[in-house]
């Protein structure tokens, strides 16, 4: 089956979507009325970035002073107006927020892309936490169309406490569609990144680089691209040009200015498109109170694993004596790092390489087993439960859910208010972080060992492994449930949960 006729397909049978009250009537403006607050504005655009001392062609998500994203302050509403200026179509999906379904930001029958040139509406009630927002079509997230959105809450003001953000992402100078055919051999069956759109053009900047897909090989031999084992491969499936902490290399890093003796928040987003981390602090002691915006008991530690689309809010406390103290992402089997450096008033800045002494190993889920959430779900019978298996492989290059691609099984279907538990047993050779719109979950088991862990909407499922989440279905719509690898989503890790009062 084509992508175009997987998509069709699609098309036709979201066409039932209207029974869920008549959303696409929500659609393309919000009514506000005349005395409400004006609307923050947003405009999805191209920039150039210098990376390595080159420029790229690059998308980014900003306010007309030119700030990356949003900050939303303690009972602000999310009341935004994006302009699309990318020179394409577009969508941004609010990743980490619970907003009705028509303004999720993923494109279907319902929810169309927002055109080159127009503007769409947004207004909901925001969730708190460090979140962010992201393209939901086609490729455009690997060319950084990508932002923080954060929303804090009247204890964060309280706090004395310094924020600072950081966007991890990867990045090549290639064209993305050029990577995801270097590793499909250039022919793609099936598509999984958006509901109603394609893969949408771009290029990915000036100069060739050597960013691209690793080569295919046979999984008879057991060592290949200069030395490294099929299990190492495993964990990577692109070699990126560089890796980016707010949009720099360690060649030239962000150094924050702090306080000596003071508190800092760390708001850690993993917006790589296929890479995991390790957060390592080096010589400070760090304390995670927050998993994907929702708060945690604490746990304390000086390196943190972070799969794609995951968030963690980490506390440092800085020694009185001051210093400089580098807050590194490290790839995860790799030597490649990036991140920022936490700088004192007067304290010298080094350069900090940017290759590791050695390579790490797997991110896994030793931290996720110590989370457990400050707000658990209240206790209650379950009452819809699915299995879904993750599969798919490297040669050919296609990514499924249960031997099938999207578009091509049935969605999971609950009513709302029923509590819902997933499991997802990873039968594929690589890790998945499976993320759930419209919801947010809480870890119930890893690997079939029960816990009561953190409440959050992306969960790695390590190879062999498996991980149980549950809810409550409180918010009707047609829900994407996928890996957050781009790559994996777009030859087909994905599939949906409709939630709806009538089904």
């Amino acid at each position: 089956m084509t992508i175009l006729q997987t998509r069709r397909r699609f098309l036709m049978s979201a066409a039932s979507v209207a029974a869920l009250g008549g959303l696409s009537t929500l659609l393309p403006a919000v009514a506000r009325p005349a005395w409400a607050a004006p609307p923050l504005r947003l405009a999805v655009e191209r920039r150039v970035l210098e990376v390595m001392g080159k420029p790229a062609s690059v998308f980014g998500i900003r306010q007309p002073d030119g700030t990356s994203g949003l900050v939303l302050n303690p009972g602000q509403r999310f009341l935004v107006d994006l302009a699309n200026r990318a020179g394409e179509d577009a969508v941004i999906h609010w990743h980490g927020m619970t907003p009705p379904y028509a303004q999720d930001g993923v494109a279907d029958a319902n929810r169309p892309l927002i055109r080159d040139g127009a503007s769409q509406s947004y207004d909901f009630e925001p969730r708190p936490g460090t979140h962010w927002m992201h393209s939901h079509h086609g490729l455009q997230e690997q060319r950084l169309m990508a932002a923080p959105l954060i929303v804090r809450t009247a204890e964060d003001r309280r706090a004395d406490v310094q924020e600072v953000t950081v966007l991890l992402h990867d990045f090549t100078f290639k064209d993305p569609a050029e990577v995801l055919a270097g590793l499909t051999g250039g022919t793609m069956k099936h598509g999984g990144m958006d509901h109603g759109g394609g893969h949408g053009s771009g290029h990915g900047g000036h100069g060739s680089g050597h960013g691209g897909a690793m080569p295919m090989m046979d999984h008879s031999t057991m060592k290949g691209m200069g030395g490294m084992t099929m299990a190492a491969m495993d964990l990577n499936d692109v070699e990126y040009d560089a890796y980016l902490a707010n949009d720099r290399t360690l060649d030239d890093p962000e150094v924050v200015r702090v306080e000596r003796g003071g508190r800092v928040r760390l708001r850690l987003i993993n917006g790589a498109t296929s890479t995991a981390f390790h957060i390592d602090l080096g010589a400070l002691d760090g304390t995670v109170v927050a998993a994907d915006g929702n708060p945690v008991q604490p746990v304390t530690g000086r390196r943190f694993g972070m799969v794609m689309g995951q968030r963690l809010d980490i506390l440092v406390q800085l020694p009185a004596g001051g210093g400089t103290f580098p807050v590194l992402a490290q790839r995860e089997g790799e030597r490649q790092r990036t991140g920022i450096v936490l700088a004192t008033p007067g304290a010298a800045v080094g350069r900090t390489a940017g290759l590791a002494d050695g390579a790490t190993g797997p991110v896994d889920l030793s931290l996720e087993r110590r989370l457990a959430a400050l707000d658990p779900l209240a206790p209650r019978p379950t009452d819809a439960a699915f299995t879904i298996r993750l599969t798919g492989g490297m040669a050919p290059y296609v990514w499924t859910i249960d031997d099938r691609p999207f578009g091509e099984h049935r969605p999971l279907t609950v009513r709302k208010g029923q509590r819902v538990t997933v499991t997802m047993v990873n039968e594929s050779p690589m890790a998945h972080p499976m993320h759930l719109h419209g919801q947010h979950f809480q870890v119930t088991a890893l690997n079939g060992t029960a816990l009561a862990g953190a409440v959050r909407d992306t969960v790695l499922v390590p190879m062999d492994g498996s991980a149980t989440i549950a809810f409550d279905a409180d918010n009707p719509g047609r829900w994407p449930l996928h890996c957050h690898n781009l790559l994996h989503m777009a030859t087909g890790m994905m599939t949906e949960l409709v939630c709806d009062q009538t089904i």
